[in-house]
């Protein structure tokens, strides 16, 4: 059951990323995005190199091996970083962490690991709650325009970007834990697979700071990125128990993982009073349903 324990801790943290990742998520910043991937990469990078210092094993290579899983990941939290100026907290988290579905179906169809009728019902429940609250969010934007007379404030408009940065999460960050799956229980092991991870994210954090600072010339203020750094924190600790718990036992942990958008509900409620219609608690109460019982099987 270590790989249940190391679940826990992964849900832990990664709702606590969640949290302060949109804390430090600015509507009037469009490079705020680029500033999260920064301040991930270099607390990730450090984590890495004192990981290597500290006598784990590693080899360059293992960058090259583990690059497909590292790509769509990293790919998928720059979606999700850029969809968090648009959209709250309680919706867009259940969203992108119902990738867990995908990641059980593609290890169903590909991989041939088995799934019961009931994971196969849970999973209905996942996707039918998001393509759910892709529509409530149509709706509500539609709504919003009408009373804003065809030009809401910056604040209304999410509509199609609002859903579809999540969307995206939810769908490359599926294929990124069926990538690892499929790496992790053949030709990498979880400890240098999370280096690789890391290092390969403090690389991409190194072009964000070019392209952000160097070539647009935008201002760092530290004191102002500190949710960013807390954030990142966070998320590097969930990651470092993510890939243990995944190299364990994938089909099970993936969605199981996944449930930590409950506890961001939660975060969100509490700390940025997050309000949402009944129709949408509804909705998301039915995925997080689904998204337990795949946690639960």
């Amino acid at each position: 059951m270590t790989w249940f324990f190391l679940s826990l801790v992964a849900i832990l943290f990664w709702s606590g990323s969640d949290l302060f990742s949109k804390i430090g998520s600015k509507p009037d910043d469009k490079y705020s995005h680029w500033k999260m991937v920064m301040a991930v990469g270099l607390v990730m990078g450090l984590h890495a190199l004192f990981l290597i210092a500290t006598g784990t094993p590693f080899q360059l290579a293992d960058i090259i091996t583990y690059l497909p899983a590292s790509f769509l990941y990293i790919l998928s939290m720059i979606f999700g970083y850029a969809g968090l100026r648009y959209i709250e907290l309680s919706v867009s988290s259940p969203v992108c962490n119902s990738s867990g579905a995908v990641a059980a179906l593609l290890c169903f169809f590909f991989l041939k690991e088995t799934m019961s009728g009931l994971q196969f019902f849970a999973v209905a429940l996942v996707c039918g709650g998001v393509f759910a609250l892709s529509v409530l969010e149509k709706r509500q934007d539609d709504a919003l325009r009408r009373q804003e007379g065809g030009a809401p404030d910056q604040k209304y408009t999410r509509g199609f970007l609002a859903i579809l940065f999540p969307i995206l999460y939810c769908i490359i960050d599926g294929l990124g834990t069926f990538a690892d799956a499929l790496l992790l229980d053949t030709v990498i092991a979880e400890e240098q697979a999370n280096i690789a991870y890391e290092l390969t994210f403090l690389a991409m954090a190194v072009v964000a700071f070019v392209y952000v600072v160097i070539i647009k010339k935008q201002p760092l203020r530290l004191p102002e990125e500190k949710p960013k750094l807390i954030a990142a924190l966070c998320e590097t600790a969930g990651q470092f128990a993510y890939v243990f718990a995944i190299g364990a036992n994938a089909i099970v942990a993936a969605p199981m993982i996944s449930s930590y958008c409950v506890m961001s509900l939660v975060w969100s409620r509490l700390f940025l009073k997050e309000k949402l219609t009944k129709a949408q608690y509804a909705v998301i109460a039915v995925a997080a349903v689904g998204i337990a019982i795949l946690g639960m099987e």
